[in-house]
């Protein structure tokens, strides 16, 4: 009697601590209490009301009083909430960062391995750049948020690039259950990207890709700094801009800058969309945000454009990222709250929702989240999305990497690269004038 009184004990402790470590918190009669959480401010209509909904779901089931804000990242006012929590060690529990603020913030948030090993477990491994970026130092200090995780490729007008340039954009990279021109994917490179601008410039719709300071601008400027193969610094921090790879990016910034529209060295993350949704833009580098609001504002246009793979470079193909996560203060009145709401949003399930609500914008940051349906089925046109996210031939890459995480976060905060290609492409400087002046900068970057 005694050994199967232990025995069953045993399992049954045993099955408690596993989902204690999958579900952290635990309610019981004194459990419950408040919890405030603050978003980003999805781009995308209607896509919060889906983070209403599963946080709701959530908080009903565990008996927590749950405040949602919805805060934009137009302004950088997101980060500028979370940099004034992190000083005054009050407001909410759980916030979202983009990219660079885990590593900032890392001694003021709590870790979540325990969240993050259950999560690797059920939902693949993390990207790359997920874990460079959110596991600082070994641990794990934010988790990959769904929502707000984007890519940057190419979305361009179906008519215009076949029209003025006679590139047909669905043969290139084919809808579902269609067959790819492996071909004219191999010749889809820097070079023929800037021989399709000129051609739309001449037609009176130019591309545009912008040359200011903010995520959208930085995010394809690093695609093409990395494809080829042009780091400002590398891995173990040394300062590596004076280099062939980058005055061939310069060289090249000669050439495409010249056609792109002339305000677009003071174009924010809203201007590319509207640029496009307008009708004037042939092509911009850019999650589906902007097609998903053309298709509530300018229908035609929206039936009219293709996301597609980035060009290819020297070194690869290289597809820009821009990741958010989900961070717990150590000050935190409530943590073990946080941690089980935030189990529950890097489900596959609430992943999946997450997904359809933005039309296919969010890309969840594990390797087995990125084949939902929705990106087969949106439309207009039907597949418009399908090749949004990257396959397998693509690099995923965050623009300044990979060296040290504060020096890369100056490069890519300052807009560097950006004010690179604008010197040489808009101002006039020379090409070794524009690198010492980058050198320059990023040693005093790496001495901060």
């Amino acid at each position: 009697m005694t050994k199967k009184f232990n025995r069953r004990r045993f399992i049954q402790t045993t099955a408690a601590a596993s989902a204690a470590a999958m579900f952290p918190y635990i309610r019981t009669s004194r459990a419950a209490g408040s919890l405030k959480v603050a978003f980003w401010d999805h781009w995308v209509p209607g896509a919060n009301k889906t983070m209403e909904a599963i946080c709701h779901e959530w908080a009903a089931k565990h008996k927590v009083d749950v405040t949602i804000d919805f805060i934009t990242s137009q302004g950088s006012k997101l980060e500028l909430t979370i940099a004034a929590e992190k000083l005054s060690k009050s407001g909410h529990d759980l916030v979202q960062p983009s990219a660079w603020s885990p590593a900032a913030y890392a001694d003021d948030s709590e870790p979540v391995d325990d969240v993050m090993h259950a999560a690797i477990k059920a939902n693949g491994a993390p990207y790359g750049i997920v874990e460079y970026l959110g596991k600082p130092k070994g641990h794990w200090v934010a988790a990959p948020a769904v929502p707000g995780s984007q890519g940057k490729p190419p979305c361009a007008r179906i008519s215009m690039f076949k029209e003025y340039a006679g590139l047909d954009l669905t043969k290139m990279y084919a809808r579902p259950g269609g067959h790819s021109d492996k071909k004219l994917q191999d010749e889809w490179t820097w070079d023929k990207l800037a021989e399709v601008a000129e051609k739309c410039h001449q037609g009176g719709h130019p591309i545009g890709l912008g040359l200011g300071q903010t995520t959208d601008s930085v995010d394809w400027a690093g695609a093409l700094f990395h494809a080829y193969g042009a780091e400002l610094v590398n891995a173990k921090g040394d300062v590596t801009v004076n280099s062939d790879n980058t005055r061939q990016v310069l060289e090249y910034a000669q050439r495409l800058v010249r056609v792109l529209p002339k305000d677009v060295i003071a174009w924010d993350d809203a201007s590319n969309n509207k640029f496009l949704i307008s009708g004037q833009g042939s092509m911009i580098m850019n999650p589906p945000s902007a097609w998903s609001v053309a298709k509530r504002d300018n229908p035609s246009v929206a039936a009219d454009c293709w996301t597609f793979a980035s060009p290819k470079g020297p070194k690869g193909r290289y597809a820009p990222a821009l990741p958010f996560f989900w961070a717990i203060w150590k000050f935190s009145p409530n943590k073990s709250a946080a941690k089980s709401l935030l189990a529950h949003l890097i489900t596959r399930h609430s992943s999946e929702r997450f997904v359809a609500a933005s039309n296919g914008y969010d890309l969840p940051g594990f390797t087995r989240l990125r084949n939902f349906k929705t990106w087969a089925e949106v439309e207009p046109p039907k597949g418009t999305v399908y090749n949004y996210p990257p396959k397998p031939d693509q690099i995923i890459m965050v623009a300044g990497g990979p060296g040290p995480i504060h020096v890369v976060n100056q490069i890519y905060t300052q807009g560097l690269l950006t004010q690179m290609l604008a010197k040489v492409g808009a101002q006039g400087q020379s090409v070794n004038d524009t690198i010492a002046w980058a050198e320059n900068q990023i040693k005093a970057y790496s001495m901060m």
